[in-house]
């Protein structure tokens, strides 16, 4: 029996395989937006590999029961026990090798990454007699592994969280290998994501995903757009498990489907208004006694009386008292307000962070270094910032003081690649390519720094010249300089 499936098939019509022996040492990662076709790249990899491996499916939206009927799974409605059920059902299904779906779409999401979290610590927690490969799917992932905190309880975040890092990071000893699916790299914690060798990417849109993406793929930023063309169905496969080069993939089909869902459109019914309108509204008064009771009402409010009495009653520690730090010479602070913004500008993936965010680290590392939390406001921020991406740190910088007078008057979110323009003008270095202007800008799109290249010429801060060769030029009229001559990608 072969220990490799086939999952699609490459642009030249070759067969795509997965080698499920080396799946369950190395797990997988599949990423896709909404419509990527996700789903049905799991389902084909679990028909393909039902005869071959014991699998386990967290179904936060019951869409793989269907697999049950045709492949002998069993369907546990996690809606149906509890905690301490679910704990032994999970002991059960190590002990007995059973294929399972734990359907989850009778919760709420708390309840969904409970329910969770209380199975995989049980398969986790299995005898070491019990240690059979087992392939773990995990739908959604970034509900039950989160980057951050969300509308769920601290507790319920952190048991979620634990289970799925266990899984992920120390399950290939004890046979579980995970494969979890999520449709934002950016919203699933990162030390789960980063325990998978092997990566399925679909379609996604927004630049922080398509630059991870490209990142976990081994490719060149520039190269991530091709993710955004993806068609449905298509994925970018690479792991030592699918291919050691990165594979485009066109998964097959599979034989089963997702539970009463109509893809595509379908005719309206043809009842008329009032034949709809009776529909709509016979018999339902009782139908409505039917239905089970409204929760019971909210506890009275507190009296404002009893309210201020309880405060003012209330004896509150005292503080414990925190010796003042002793203050620092203008001159040094200024020193070490420009070490914090070199460093932050030199760090990867700094500029794609939102101005506030960066803001808000800036005053925190202010605090490390001895240093006022106001030592710069919002607006003197971000701008002291964009100089620093360019090279500049001092604003008393005598050299640079034609560049950055002219620069007093561009707008913020055009200050960066403005400035880097202009101080590889000044110093008659070659022309910045698209790489470097598309880091100091944040973005990772080329056509951006294209449309931002437009605009500058447009308003009279540059002017653009590209020879024959396609070396490009930027000149900047204001100041009298030009840039070398280089390629722009």
């Amino acid at each position: 029996m072969s220990d490799s499936i086939i999952i699609g098939a490459d642009a030249s019509g070759a067969p795509v395989r997965i080698d499920i022996e080396e799946l369950l040492a190395t797990r997988l990662l599949v990423q896709g937006n909404s419509g990527s076709g996700k789903s049905h790249l799991l389902r084909r990899l679990l028909e393909e590999s039902a005869g071959l491996v014991q699998q386990v499916v967290i179904d936060p939206e019951g869409d793989f029961v269907t697999l049950a009927e045709p492949y002998g799974h069993v369907v546990i409605d996690g809606a149906a026990y509890g905690d301490a059920e679910i704990a032994a059902l999970g002991a059960r299904i190590r002990q007995h090798r059973a294929s399972v779906v734990l359907a989850l779409d009778g919760l709420e999401i708390d309840g969904q990454m409970r329910c969770a979290a209380q199975f995989l610590s049980a398969l986790f927690d299995a005898p070491r007699e019990q240690w059979y490969p087992v392939l773990v799917v995990v739908d959604e992932a970034q509900m039950f592994a989160p980057a951050a905190g969300g509308e769920v309880s601290e507790e319920v975040r952190r048991a979620s969280l634990a289970a799925m890092t266990n899984l992920m990071c120390r399950g290939r000893k004890r046979g579980l290998a995970g494969v979890i699916a999520t449709q934002r790299l950016a919203k699933l914690a990162k030390n789960v994501a980063a325990e998978a060798s092997n990566f399925l990417m679909g379609r996604t849109f927004l630049d922080i995903d398509m630059v991870r993406a490209a990142d976990l793929l081994g490719m060149e930023r520039r190269q991530a757009e091709q993710i955004r063309d993806l068609e449905r169905g298509r994925f970018l496969g690479l792991g030592p498990a699918i291919s050691r080069r990165p594979v485009a993939v066109k998964v097959g089909p599979a034989r089963t489907r997702t539970r009463s869902v109509i893809m595509g459109l379908m005719p309206l019914p043809e009842a008329g208004p009032r034949d709809m309108e009776a529909l709509l509204t016979t018999d339902l008064a009782a139908e409505a006694r039917e239905r089970p009771a409204p929760p019971p009402p909210q506890p009275r409010a507190v009296e404002p009386d009893e309210l201020e009495r309880r405060i003012t009653a209330f004896d509150a520690p005292m503080p414990p008292q925190v010796p003042e730090l002793e203050p620092v010479e203008a001159g040094e602070a200024e020193i070490r307000v420009r070490e914090i913004l070199l460093a932050m500008a030199q760090e990867e993936g700094s500029t794609f962070q939102q101005a506030a965010a960066l803001f808000q680290d800036f005053t925190v590392r202010c605090r490390i270094k001895g240093l006022p939390a106001q030592s710069l406001d919002m607006t003197q921020f971000r701008r002291r910032f964009s100089m620093a991406l360019a090279g500049i740190t001092d604003e008393a910088d005598e050299r640079r003081a034609e560049v950055l007078g002219l620069a007093a008057n561009v707008p913020d979110d055009l200050l960066a690649p403005f400035l880097v323009i202009a101080v590889a003008a000044q110093d008659e270095a070659p022309c910045p390519d698209d790489e470097v202007l598309a880091r100091a800008y944040g973005t990772s799109s080329s056509g951006r720094i294209r449309r931002l290249l437009d605009h500058l010429e447009k308003i009279g801060l540059i002017v653009v010249r590209t020879d024959f060769s396609g070396r490009r030029s930027i000149s900047v009229p204001h100041l009298g300089l030009t840039t070398g001559a280089a390629v722009a990608v």
